[in-house]
């Protein structure tokens, strides 16, 4: 295994766990993301763009805003 994978392993297992809520719960839930893109879709571009901890730290962020009382809108990660 190569330093690079060994470095972005934990944001790939960050990913695959978003992957598995969106294939798996998500559905369930149905649609109650008031954003555009869906919290988790924001968590993991997110997380792809700053890194597993800025990414995992800005995506909780995201998701405490999802909220009623929030008006949501478009919010790029």
């Amino acid at each position: 295994m190569s330093r690079r994978t060994l470095w972005q392993l934990p944001s790939l297992l960050l990913i695959g766990c978003v992957r598995l809520y969106q294939r798996f719960i998500s559905p369930l839930l149905g649609p109650t993301c008031r954003f555009h893109p869906s919290c988790s879709e924001y968590f993991i571009g997110a997380v792809r763009k700053y890194g597993a901890i800025s990414g995992t730290c800005r995506g909780i962020w995201r998701i405490c805003k999802c909220h009623p009382f929030h008006p949501g809108g478009y919010d790029p990660p």
